[in-house]
């Protein structure tokens, strides 16, 4: 159990990325939207690209999202209302007619008359309760249908014009009046009326609704069917019309047919193992050309997690509304890892993300293709991201790009620009302007990762910063090498491309922990009294060697970054501190060359090899009399050969022709240090 237990610890990092590389893949299969991929790309008003397409299997033609909401609107205009009738109204009323008439109209008229002018009421009341009087005057349309219900049972068909409102019964009343000719008594039944007639029909809502939604629930989704081995469009022909609903009713039948509860586990797998080759791909570059960044678990899974994050914030968008597709940075995934990486992982890892986002938005070859040009451009024209003017360049650069690959794949499909979508490009400028979060984004990472840009190191290098002032008040002389330094190694970084932001960054703090025991170290020595009289060379050289593990101490105090720690570490390799270990050797017989070492480790990367050349070159200058260019020349090729012959640079990715171009840039620097001239004759 012990052995095993053994056995994981010294492969945790490994079983840390395999765990990071399956939930990483089962995440971003998790985010892409459940339905299957349809193996044609088309879009409406453009040619069909594909071979001739016939009908692989019968299918319904779905009608259009205009022709459903055609239908529903007709439905609603044309709904029946429902209207409840109280009988109760009707029978009361007929059953007080009489006597009410008796009351209106006394004895004194003769007897035809009488009778003429009770039928006549009579009459009236028929034609007002024939359908209903409306307890309230309703909006509707004349010729809207009404269904009359009494005690929720439909009675009678009806149009909405047919029933009677409150405001129509004076109307009625003289119509039937001057037809039978006894419009003088219009006042008299005016006033019987008044009080006997009572409205008997109300609005039922709810009914009328349900009967509304059933009728809208019934609407047909389809119109008309194509059987299979039908000749559904042949290539060249222009996707529209009928052709591109047949299309879409395709699309839909086949991607609902893949995507069926019996599939549903394969489609799953099938995903997952492309997303899985996808991110092995991506792991495999990290442990064959940057096994610095691979055997770094914080920065691996650094570039997981932009990976999923881009993923998941374009499937987001795709779910939404896939029009504003081009709305999403995608540009910030190399800006980033280039910030912190550098161009090649950057560009890389972006034609990844975009070959996973092929599979979830619409028109996936044009879409990959105008990232991926963006993304080159974005490699190739962004440069110190700590200058902000490079940045708005740069963003209008890739702004521009957009533009000109949309026009240009627009045209191809149109073959012309009269219906041009101008609105797509403003889709691509709030995309640059979103690919300025960048700024603020770098710096999250920064303090979420522990990682460090250019940005950073711009703060870093500031001479004013706190631990720099404190280094030129304790160690003046130190301060002014570490200065020096600086200069000699921003140059030679420069000439061979390597990372002088960075370097001039190490040489600036590589030497701080000389602070706690200035004086030891001469060229902090003003007055001329050296400590390491007093002491014994092993000794001194301790004090010499520990400044090493002091400067690491300090760095980590006030919260350095490990990149900058790291030219701490190896500024002096595994090298020997010379002058002591001579001194001990001419005093004792048997010396262990270990005490006067250096704990290392060696220099691993181009800008650390660049600064242990410098500070050896410009430590060693100082003792230079009467320097020469023919002094400096052989200086130089005796300090950096001897640093070579020690295998102190084996452990860098430097090569044997950028370590002959650096000592050509610190020959030329020093000969301008010491204001080398020709001597002129007097």
């Amino acid at each position: 159990m012990k052995d095993f237990i053994n056995k994981l610890y010294r492969n945790h990092s490994l079983i840390y990325k395999c765990l990071l590389f399956i939930t990483t893949t089962f995440l971003i299969v998790y985010f892409f939207p459940k339905s299957g991929k349809f193996k044609y790309d088309f879009e409406k008003g453009k040619p069909w690209q594909s071979e001739d397409l016939q009908a692989p299997f019968d299918f319904a033609i779905k009608k259009t999202d205009e022709e459903v909401a055609k239908e529903r609107k007709k439905v609603e205009e044309n709904a029946i209302l429902y209207f409840d009738r109280d009988i109760s109204v009707e029978s009361k009323i007929t059953a007080n007619y009489n006597q009410e008439f008796n009351k209106t109209f006394n004895d004194t008229l003769n007897r035809g008359k009488r009778r003429a002018l009770k039928v006549t009421g009579e009459a009236i009341l028929k034609e007002l309760y024939a359908f209903g009087i409306l307890n309230e005057n309703y909006g509707f349309d004349n010729k809207r249908g009404v269904a009359i219900l009494e005690d929720r049972t439909k009675k009678q068909d009806a149009f909405f014009s047919n029933l009677v409102r409150q405001n129509e019964v004076s109307s009625i009343i003289e119509k039937a009046l001057e037809k039978s000719n006894l419009s003088e008594y219009k006042p008299h039944f005016t006033s019987l009326f008044f009080d006997l007639v009572k409205p008997n029909l109300v609005f039922n809502k709810s009914f009328t609704e349900k009967a509304t939604t059933e009728e809208l629930e019934a609407i047909s989704l389809t119109r008309g069917s194509v059987v299979k081995g039908t000749l559904i469009i042949s290539k060249g022909e222009v996707v529209e019309g009928d052709k591109f609903q047949k299309l879409k009713s395709l699309q839909s039948e086949y991607e609902s047919q893949v995507w069926n509860e019996s599939n549903y586990n394969w489609v799953l797998f099938a995903y997952a193992l492309l997303v899985a080759l996808v991110m092995l791909m991506l792991l495999l570059f990290l442990r064959k050309y940057r096994i610095e960044v691979y055997e770094n678990n914080t920065k691996v899974t650094f570039i997981f997690f932009n990976v999923l994050l881009l993923i998941f914030i374009t499937t987001l968008v795709v779910n939404y509304n896939s029009k504003y597709i081009y709305v999403v940075p995608i540009c910030v995934l190399p800006l980033v890892l280039k910030a912190f990486f550098d161009a090649r992982l950057g560009l890389f890892t972006h034609v990844l993300t975009v070959l996973l986002l092929g599979f979830i938005v619409p028109n996936s070859y044009e879409y990959m293709f105008l990232q991926i040009i963006t993304g080159i451009v974005t490699i190739l024209t962004v440069s110190e991201l700590y200058k902000r003017a490079n940045l708005f360049i740069s963003v209008g650069q890739i702004t521009l790009i957009y533009i000109i690959a949309y026009f240009a794949f627009f045209v191809i499909h149109e073959g012309s620009v009269e219906t041009i979508k101008w609105e797509t490009f403003i889709w691509f400028i709030l995309c640059g302007l979103a690919t300025l979060f960048v700024q603020p984004l770098i710096y999250a990472y920064e303090k979420l990762f522990g990682l460090v840009s250019d940005v950073s190191l711009l703060e870093l290098s500031d001479t004013n910063s706190k631990l720099l002032k404190e280094m030129s008040n304790k160690a003046p002389g130190t301060f002014h090498h570490s200065l020096n330094v600086a200069n000699l190694a921003e140059a030679s970084a420069n000439e061979i491309g390597a990372n002088a932001m960075l370097v001039r960054v190490g040489a600036l703090y590589h030497d701080i922990g000389k602070m706690k025991n200035p004086t030891f170290f001469t060229e902090n020595q003003s007055t001329g009294i050296n400590p390491h009289n007093e002491l014994s060379a092993k000794e001194s050289a301790k004090i010499i060697v520990n400044h090493v593990i002091d400067g690491i101490e300090i760095a980590r105090k006030n919260k350095l970054p490990d990149r900058v720690i790291d030219f701490i570490r190896t500024h002096h390799g595994t090298s020997v501190v010379y002058y002591f270990y001579m001194k001990e050797k001419q005093e004792f017989e048997e010396v262990d060359k270990k005490d006067f070492c250096y704990p290392g480790p060696k220099p691993f990367s181009k800008e650390t090899a660049i600064l242990m050349m410098c500070d050896s070159v410009e430590a060693a200058s100082k003792s230079l009399k009467e320097p020469t260019s023919t002094k400096i020349d052989k200086f130089v090729e005796n300090i950096i050969s001897k640093q070579v012959e020690e295998g102190q640079f084996l452990n860098a990715n430097i090569t044997f022709k950028e370590i002959q171009a650096i000592k050509k840039v610190l020959k030329h620097k020093l000969a301008n240090i010491y204001h080398l001239r020709i001597e002129y004759p007097e």
